[in-house]
């Protein structure tokens, strides 16, 4: 979207920055956050009166050290509001109950299917219904929900068009939760919002682009720019698990599960490992899982460290592909596989060496797991106060 520079967009651009430096900077007095953003002190107060009034903001009691009048300096309210987070994985639901400052209340995971129902959108409601039974701080209020689905989603509508391990097409899921519950809403690719996750309160923090990898049961990519998720023309970007390995993958239909996570995936290590300890005529375990795969690999096993050296030539040929056409700063391996990024970012480094004009940092997410729910925390926080932002100067 294109704004021109009205005196409204220049409100939300000043509201926006002087919220980030508060939340980010904190405690902080109103005439150092005017030096820092170059913002009048009267616009800068009544922007911040603004802010303490929707309990955004509040004076955290102490005061500014100078020869002046004492002056109260100012913190993040983080406290005062909850965001819903879930993420919708392919074989469990995750949820929490969390403040602004991603401080988690409360969080539930389940299998889907635990409560005995193979409707995907009633489990939905249990899981979201749990949630908000929880017990919050006195005068906390719910901001809003914020749900990562595992497929293509698109973002205004919040319709997710296409979940294959949900089996869920169109469904309009924004509007249905919306109804149902009274909240504002958001929907967003679960990758995606892992990606936000990150920059939000995760490994990437603040980071002025960054990619997510997360390599699970599928594979997908967060992409964040300048703190906003790129989704691209379709609301398909960063489906690198459709990424053609070689040229041996092209001139097939993929109607599920893409090229690459079919053979680098959790499941497709897995695969894999299965099928060549099948003709190596070695015992296999039919639940055989990628985790077990690599701790083989950790003993020494030469069959899985096979298996492990081809899945690192896979996630390299994606990390390269990722940082000669975006060159973001950072990419964060997330996902179940990436708890074993011991035995994938040294190698992968190594292979890339040379391939690609700059290597951006290749690192492991910090968050794991929750990675998605922080994502909705910024989501929500950004949505319902209407954050802009503009592009970083270098």
């Amino acid at each position: 979207m294109r704004y021109s520079a009205s005196a409204g967009l220049i409100r939300r651009l000043n509201r926006s920055a002087i919220l980030d430096l508060v939340r980010e900077q904190g405690p902080i007095a109103r005439s150092a956050i005017g030096r820092q953003l170059n913002i009048s002190l009267p616009t800068v107060m009544r922007i911040i009166d603004d802010l303490i009034e929707v309990e955004l903001v509040k004076d955290c009691g102490d005061t500014e050290a100078s020869g002046g009048r004492p002056r109260s300096l100012l913190e993040f309210n983080a406290s005062a509001s909850a965001v819903v987070g879930i993420d919708l994985g392919g074989t469990k639901m995750f949820g929490t109950v969390a403040d602004l400052g991603g401080n988690v209340q409360e969080e539930v995971y389940v299998s889907w299917g635990e409560d005995g129902s193979n409707d995907n959108l009633k489990q939905l409601y249990h899981l979201i219904d749990r949630l908000l039974a929880a017990p919050r701080p006195a005068g906390q209020r719910i901001r809003g929900i914020g749900v990562g689905a595992p497929g293509i989603t698109h973002y205004e509508e919040g319709i997710v068009s296409w979940a294959p391990s949900l089996k869920w097409r169109d469904l309009p899921l924004k509007r249905i939760l919306t109804e149902r519950y009274g909240l504002p809403v958001f929907v967003e690719n679960d990758v995606n919002l892992a990606a936000l996750g990150e920059y939000g309160f995760g490994a990437a923090k603040g980071a002025a682009s960054l990619v997510c990898l997360a390599i699970g049961t599928g594979i997908g990519a967060g992409i964040v720019i300048d703190r906003k998720i790129y989704r691209g023309h379709k609301q398909s970007a960063g489906e690198i698990g459709y990424l053609p390995p070689d040229v041996s993958f092209l001139g097939r239909h993929y109607t599920g599960f893409g090229a690459l996570e079919s053979i680098a995936s959790g499941s497709g290590v897995a695969r894999r490992a299965r099928k060549l300890l099948q003709e190596l005529e070695l015992p296999c375990q039919d639940d055989l899982s990628s985790e077990d795969v690599f701790n083989a690999a950790r003993l020494g096993n030469g069959w899985a460290t096979q298996v492990v050296a081809e899945t690192v030539d896979y996630l390299s040929f994606a990390v390269a592909a990722i940082s000669a056409l975006i060159d973001p700063e950072v990419i964060v391996l997330g996902g179940g596989v990436a708890r074993s990024a011991d035995l994938l970012i040294p190698p992968m480094l190594k292979r890339l060496e040379g391939v690609v004009p700059s290597l951006p940092r290749l690192i492991q997410s910090t968050l794991g797991f929750r990675a998605a729910v922080m994502g909705a925390i910024m989501m929500v926080l950004d949505a319902t106060t209407e954050h802009v932002s503009i592009e970083r100067l270098s």
